[in-house]
This record gives structure tokens, C-alpha cells and sequence, in this order.
């Protein structure tokens, strides 16, 4: 080992602050605007968009532009730059506390179940869903809707499953949100900015989260394959750190 260094890790300065290691924990479970993180910290808006800065400039939190209301901006958690800083952190303390990726999923009894939504049920939430069976060898309960499904799933989403997962689902059609109705699930995530704003309550709210996820096929082009590729990859990477959630008890609300 070399000298010790007197100075913390950067993600310790980051995460240490009180109100940013708040802002880190909401932004764990659900995108959020500015002024869904103000009102769930109970602070100010305009601190809160300092700190937010702070945590971007620092590589562990992103933005994207609502497609809903552009004037609108989600805060997503970037979970594998956090990994990566959680490792590093530790490394430099001492070599053996280097960290390894995030568990999987173990089977739990009774099935977890999920509902991912977007607005055409063509793209993002059928890629979520195939990805959710495919990492978990059917050990979760899981299904996609559209709040105005499309005809049929986009080309591209067919393709990307099937060449990047080894998923088939030629044969699925999108299916309409409101042939749930009455059914409950421990988790409802949706993936369209859109589809959250008009998504019912599926009985559970706690376990009602957003992962704000562009529309691949918004440029309405055929050669937007590579949109397709860069949003299934978001998509699995965040499927990916659901499974240790998964594998907990699933958080309740009282009526």
C-alpha cells in the first residue's frame, strides 16, 4: 500500500452532506423534477437546484428534458456512476474493500409483481418487461400496458430484443392500461413522462415509481435504430439494480 491520502474521495465529499445523501436517497427510488425533491426535503427550490448541480458536475446525478412539458426536467440517479465511486471509495481506504456489482435477485415467495407503462405499450415498457422475465427467470410477476397502446410493437423493439437479449416477442400486441383495472401490483413504474402524469393508482403508491426514458421513436425516422439501442440499454441497466428491490419487502401504504 502507498501512502494514505488525507483528503476524502469525492463521493464521500458529495454524499456526505446531509441534504445531498436526502436528495441521493429520493432519486434512488424515482426520477424527480426539482420541485418534487423540494417538497419531499421540505427546503427551497433554489437550494435544492444548487446541490443538484453539485451531484451532476460530480457524475452521480443526470437530467433529461420532460417530453410531456418541456420547461419540465427529471433528476435521475446514475446507479452505475455510483458503483463505480462506491468502489473507488472504498479502494482508497484499503484494497480489500474493493465492491462488486449489485446482487441479483434470489426467488421470493410470494412473486413480486410489476407493471411497467408508457403511453404506446410499443417500445420502452415491452423492452422493460422482457428484460424484468429475462433477468429473473420468471421468479417475478411481470406485465406492460400503454395508456393509448399502439397497433402493434415498434420493429426496432422486436429487433433490439431479439438480437441484444435473445428475446422473442414478435408475436406480442400492446395491451390497453385500462384492461388492468382492479388489479394490484407492488410496483408500477412508469417510463413516458406522459404516461405518469395520467397513470392510476394500482393500490399502492409507495411503489408507484418514474424512470423518465426518451420515446426512441420520437424522431419518427428509419434509421433511428441507435436510439433504440442507447434506450434498451438504460432500460437494462436500471432493470438491473430493481432486483436486489425486488428481492426486499415490498413497501405498503395505509389507506
Amino acid at each position: 500500500m502507498g501512502p494514505p491520502s488525507h483528503t476524502a474521495p469525492p463521493f464521500v465529499r458529495l454524499a456526505a452532506h446531509p441534504l445531498r445523501w436526502q436528495m441521493l436517497t429520493e432519486l434512488a427510488r424515482s426520477d424527480l423534477r426539482v420541485r418534487e425533491l423540494a417538497s419531499l426535503l421540505a427546503q427551497p427550490q433554489n437550494l435544492v437546484s444548487y446541490h443538484l448541480r453539485l451531484l451532476r458536475d460530480g457524475g452521480l446525478v443526470t437530467v433529461t428534458r420532460s417530453s410531456f412539458d418541456g420547461r419540465d426536467s427529471y433528476y435521475h440517479l446514475d446507479l452505475d456512476s455510483c458503483a463505480h465511486a462506491l468502489a473507488g471509495t472504498g479502494t482508497a481506504l484499503h484494497p480489500a474493500l474493493q465492491l462488486g456489482g449489485p446482487p441479483p435477485a434470489p426467488p421470493v415467495q410470494p412473486p413480486r409483481t410489476v407493471l411497467f407503462v408508457c403511453t404506446g405499450n410499443s417500445a420502452r415498457s415491452p423492452i422493460a418487461e422482457a428484460q424484468l422475465r429475462r433477468h429473473t427467470a420468471g421468479h417475478v410477476q411481470v406485465t406492460s400496458a400503454g395508456t393509448r397502446p399502439r397497433a402493434q410493437l415498434h420493429p426496432h423493439a422486436v429487433r433490439v430484443l431479439r438480437d441484444h437479449a435473445g428475446v422473442d416477442v414478435a408475436d406480442r400486441r400492446p395491451r390497453h392500461l385500462d384492461t388492468l383495472t382492479g388489479h394490484r401490483f407492488d410496483y408500477v413504474i412508469t417510463l413516458c413522462d406522459k404516461a405518469r402524469e395520467v397513470c392510476p393508482d394500482f393500490g399502492n403508491p409507495a411503489g408507484q415509481l418514474h424512470w423518465s426514458i426518451p420515446d426512441p421513436a420520437a424522431a419518427g425516422t428509419r434509421d433511428d435504430y441507435p436510439a433504440f439501442l442507447q434506450v434498451a440499454a438504460d432500460i437494462d441497466t436500471r432493470v438491473r439494480h430493481l432486483l436486489p428491490v425486488l428481492a426486499t419487502e415490498p413497501e405498503e401504504t395505509t389507506p
